[in-house]
């Protein structure tokens, strides 16, 4: 079986009046991302995980900022064209590997939540989904919550 792995990564800065999405997941904030579309820094970083294991180029390339299209769009459209770009090179995805850095909110309680949101969108079983949060430890912006971040890496199959 033909496998490739891809990496991605993704940040955006904490504001005030914004939902804080991650994972699929809205968490209940008095901040949340900055950006063009919901900011979902979890699923930026899959898709650029995923498409960059297809060689496909990434989520800038499908999803320009400058687009109105995508203003204030849910991240998950961009996770679903992602995965179907995949099919449509002969790709499917093996397992996903997220971890998400912010020194605030607390995230350790939605990362199920996550996982189960991302499982069936990957068309894997959640335990090919993995999440995990770090704080930072205080360092850089994201530990001075002033913004959260998310390294991912994906491993894709040929079908």
């Amino acid at each position: 079986m033909t496998m490739r792995v891809g990496i991605g990564f993704d940040q955006h800065p904490l504001v005030a009046g914004r939902p804080l999405v991650l994972g699929g997941v809205t968490i209940a904030s008095d901040v949340g991302l900055g950006g063009h579309s919901d900011a979902d820094v979890v699923i930026h970083a899959l898709v650029d995980a995923l498409l960059g294991a297809a060689a496909l180029g990434d989520i800038g390339t499908y999803f320009p900022s400058v687009d109105p299209k995508w203003k204030d769009a849910s991240s998950v459209i961009f996770l679903e064209a992602a995965v179907g770009m995949l099919a449509d090179h002969g790709w499917r995805v093996g397992n996903v590997d997220a971890t998400i850095l912010a020194a605030r909110p607390r995230l350790a309680p939605h990362v199920e939540a996550m996982r189960t949101t991302l499982a069936p969108i990957l068309c894997v079983d959640v335990g090919s989904v993995s999440v995990k949060a770090k704080s930072a430890n205080g360092l850089g912006a994201v530990g001075r919550a002033e913004g959260i971040a998310c390294h991912a890496v994906a491993m894709i199959a040929k079908i």
